[in-house]
């Protein structure tokens, strides 16, 4: 996966979690179901923001972006965090 289409699965993550508000708002979709999958769409762009963030770190050190260690990383790794 490259920065375009790293940049482009944001850009559909981003999407649906506007999707989604919306037909909460509009009562077409449970808070519930809002809520939980808001929360896979997070962790979804987390794992997509720290991949974009390593692959950028690498062209910076003269690596290669697509060396075998940038994939996306498992969701209790991104999650874990401090920041």
């Amino acid at each position: 996966m490259d920065e375009k289409d790293i940049l482009a699965r944001i850009d559909e993550y981003v999407g649906e979690e506007q999707r989604l508000r919306d037909r909460y708002q509009r009562g077409d979709l449970a808070r519930d179901e809002e809520h939980r999958r808001l929360e896979d769409l997070e962790v979804a762009l987390d794992q997509c923001w720290d991949l974009l963030r390593r692959r950028r770190a690498r062209i910076d050190a003269g690596s290669d972006p697509g060396d075998a260690d940038a994939h996306v990383r498992p969701p209790d790794e991104v999650e874990g965090y401090l920041q």
